[in-house]
């Protein structure tokens, strides 16, 4: 969404700045020429066709229908695009304490990936979820039994030390790695 609205807000900007452009253009030549009819836009040809068009008229509600749609996801873009911390339980009411999400995960992770038994992991985290999928090294008899128990367990631990707010769910899933050669 970030990556939407960081290419969304120049556009938007750089076409409000070419409206205000061709205005001042615009403005000036009424006022050097009052008679003439615009340099950029010919606006009494858009007088003449639009002075004939009623409020009912469909072009009317098409134009109007299109504007609210437009605006209805330009708002719905901007309510999806904010922040989503992660709340910590304050030291002091009149404080209000938040982390990332980003940083949530990189603190499972790192506490995962120091356990033995994790070859890599990867974790993604919000202030509902977090989802941790590890691979892991294989024990004495070359399986993976106890790697999905170790791995919640750790979180579960890092989670218990942590001031959250709200603890989140944890998701885990693991699979195996084949030594190498």
């Amino acid at each position: 969404m970030r990556v939407l609205l960081r290419t969304l807000a120049p556009l938007l900007g750089l076409a409000l700045a070419a409206v205000g452009v061709i205005l001042v253009i615009e403005v000036v030549a009424a006022w050097v020429r009052p008679a003439g009819r615009g340099l950029v836009v010919p606006w009494p040809a858009w007088q003449a066709a639009l002075s004939g068009l009623p409020w009912s008229a469909r072009p009317v509600i098409v134009v109007a229908i299109c504007v609210a749609v437009v605006g209805l996801l330009l708002l719905l873009i901007a309510l999806l695009a904010r922040r989503h911390d992660v709340a910590l339980t304050a030291p002091t009411p009149e404080m209000t304490v938040a982390t990332s999400p980003r940083v949530l995960a990189r603190l499972v992770g790192r506490t995962v990936r120091e356990s033995d038994d994790v070859a890599a992991a990867s974790v993604s985290a919000s202030a509902r979820k977090i989802v941790v999928r590890a691979e892991g090294w294989p024990d004495a008899g070359g399986g993976f039994a106890g790697l999905t128990d170790t791995v919640r367990g750790r979180v579960s631990t890092l989670l218990d030390e942590l001031p959250l707010a709200r603890r989140p769910r944890v998701a885990v899933s693991t699979r195996g790695r084949k030594e190498p050669r």
